[in-house]
């Protein structure tokens, strides 16, 4: 399908794959630099610290970790709601610190920048919203309220204003900048993912219609000479027994039912072409067969099959690769359903390149997502309701999964707008709408020739 209209993936929740386990661990390597810090302030610098209290603060993060591994279990997944109470009270933690060790004069203040960035990655963008406002408070006080930096003389270790304000700019544009560039990365692969999924299960579908094709191919072909045996047979036997009416009558419906068998069978593998001598398929056949299910759908489909100026090569034969039927028939379901009565396949070739162009007399692409087109999840392609397919709720997806079918297969993909590439071909003038090209080396799709080929052999079942 080229535009999924069935209710896209749902975004996956953020709450119930992160372990408590993980965010323990991370947390005892904080305590560990935490405490290292301190001693390394009070043993080599010989700062005069809150010692006791700043102890105090790191303990309390060490007894939570402490009840964390022992009261809960080891592989227990936080909950949303869990996994922000987890960074809050981290963030708290740090924040205290800070607050006893000199505020924004204490170059480890940028550290509260961290548990944005985790939100960010693991949490949703509310979560990570309200903890990035959190982070922002946290310092604003830091600037007013905070226990100051001596020595063991006396003197208080502080850096000028001026430097302290900037220290605080740098970390609240630290908070927003890494907090909605972690939040973009994070959806994005989350899309791409899920989008891959759809493919994926496109790819396995058709890859089952194939099979399921192929066995009934092979049965047609297996059960042929037996049924056009007893259709002999019988055909015989009625002419015997024209002195028998209704015995010549079984044997006349016996040959009626070898018929139907077969025009049943014939019917059942219209699209069952995974034989072994059918795995390979002219070029013409194969668009055609990628076209079939959108012949009668209101929409006139016309093909135009030649090779390329100046070459007298015949018609290939290409691989029927699932990939390349799924993802033909998604691009050209996509024309039909913007089409407004037309849509044109052609396809050319010559000693070097395949190409196939799919285009129609619709609206064509909004000019500004030109740029986008073949990206999962992104909006529809014409800009408002469709008066054409009012309860259309594309996102791009079908168009990513037939981009990335086809360029598994080998192809370049380029999409553009008829009104823009044939402006200046009188011939193409009706062509205004989508314009497709997919262009492959003929070395990436083109079948075997029978010079290179070795023997089938008998049709394979398939493995269960």
């Amino acid at each position: 399908m080229a535009e999924q209209t069935a209710t896209p993936f749902k975004s996956r929740q953020s709450g119930g794959w992160i372990r408590l386990r993980t965010l323990v661990l991370l947390r005892w390597w904080a305590i560990v630099g935490q405490a290292s810090a301190l001693m390394i302030a009070a043993r080599v610098y010989n700062l005069n610290l809150e010692i006791g209290l700043c102890f105090l603060v790191v303990g309390v993060s060490v007894v939570s970790n402490l009840v964390a591994a022992f009261v809960f279990a080891e592989n227990k997944r936080l909950s949303e709601q869990d996994t922000l109470m987890v960074v809050l009270f981290d963030m708290l933690q740090l924040g205290l610190l800070l607050y006893l060790t000199g505020g924004l004069n204490n170059p480890f203040s940028i550290l509260i920048v961290g548990p944005v960035t985790v939100s960010a990655s693991a949490l949703s963008s509310r979560s990570t919203a309200f903890l990035g406002l959190m982070a922002i408070l946290i310092v604003s006080l830091l600037m007013l309220f905070y226990l100051p930096l001596r020595t063991e003389q006396g003197f208080i270790l502080r850096v000028p204003d001026v430097f302290r304000f900037g220290n605080w700019v740098a970390i609240v544009i630290a908070v927003v900048f890494l907090g909605v560039y972690s939040r973009w990365i994070v959806q994005e692969m989350h899309t791409m993912s899920d989008a891959l999924q759809a493919t994926q299960m496109a790819l396995a579908r058709e890859q089952k219609l194939t099979d399921l094709g192929g066995v009934v191919a092979a049965a047609a072909h297996e059960l042929g000479t037996p049924l056009a045996t007893i259709k002999l047979a019988s055909a015989e036997l009625a002419e015997e027994l024209s002195d028998s009416p209704d015995l010549r009558e079984d044997a006349l419906l016996i040959v009626q039912q070898t018929d139907r068998c077969r025009d049943i069978l014939r019917s059942m593998g219209r699209a069952g072409k995974d034989d072994l001598h059918l795995r390979t398929a002219p070029l013409t056949a194969l668009i055609e067969e990628a076209a079939e299910p959108h012949v009668d759908r209101g929409k006139r489909i016309h093909f135009d099959h030649a090779a390329g100026e100046g070459d007298l090569l015949s018609q290939p034969n290409v691989l029927r690769r699932p990939e390349v039927i799924h993802g033909l028939r998604n691009l050209i379901q996509n024309a039909v359903d913007f089409a407004r009565e037309n849509v044109w396949v052609e396809s050319s070739w010559n000693d070097k390149a395949i190409t196939i162009r799919i285009m129609d007399d619709g609206r064509g692409y909004p000019p500004h997502l030109l740029g986008r087109i073949g990206d999962p999840f992104m909006r529809r392609r014409s800009v408002g309701n469709d008066p054409r397919r009012p309860e259309y709720e594309g996102m791009g997806l079908g168009l990513f999964i037939a981009k990335t079918l086809l360029e598994r297969s080998g192809a370049d993909l380029s999409f553009a707008n008829g009104s823009d590439s044939f402006k200046t071909q009188a011939s193409h003038s009706a062509r205004t709408g989508a314009f497709v090209e997919v262009i492959w080396a003929r070395s990436a799709i083109e079948a075997p020739s029978s010079a290179d080929s070795s023997p089938l052999g008998e049709n394979q079942p398939f493995p269960t």
